[in-house]
């Protein structure tokens, strides 16, 4: 259930996806990554974090790392993040322990932050298993 109210939701679909990252940082994320899902599809979502990684990245490393983090966060919105909430988001995020956080980390990191996407794509994890056992008992 959403705690986005039906008119911000409506409007939602207006902004460009570079706009909405910038609303995310107002409003839940948990509630508001399953809007752009639906609104963009799966690879539109998959670009568009993709480009957000890009934007948090440190460019010569081509990685995440805790200063690129704290410095360009404030690109997406995030100026207002707290020092412990950037350490929080790049130990949850960095599933390898090294310090710094990949690309895959940081798409795994972005569905992890919305239970509502992640079970869809359990969901559909499920199903396409399913299909593919299926079909090869067939």
């Amino acid at each position: 259930q959403t705690n986005i109210s039906h008119s911000t939701l409506s409007k939602l679909f207006f902004y460009s996806p570079f706009d909405i990252i910038k609303v995310m940082a107002e409003m839940d994320f948990e509630d508001l990554l399953p809007v752009i899902a639906n609104k963009l599809g799966g690879e539109g979502l998959m670009k568009e974090l993709s480009n957000g990684f890009e934007l948090l990245m440190d460019k010569d490393k081509g990685v995440i790392t805790l200063e690129s983090l704290r410095k360009n966060s404030a690109l997406m919105g995030l100026e207002d993040l707290k020092e412990d909430e950037v350490v929080s988001m790049m130990r949850e995020g960095d599933v390898d322990g090294d310090g710094e956080l990949s690309e895959m980390e940081f798409c795994v990191l972005m569905f992890r932050l919305s239970p509502q996407l992640m079970e869809e794509s359990w969901s559909l994890l499920r199903q396409a298993l399913q299909n593919e056992v299926n079909n090869h008992d067939s």
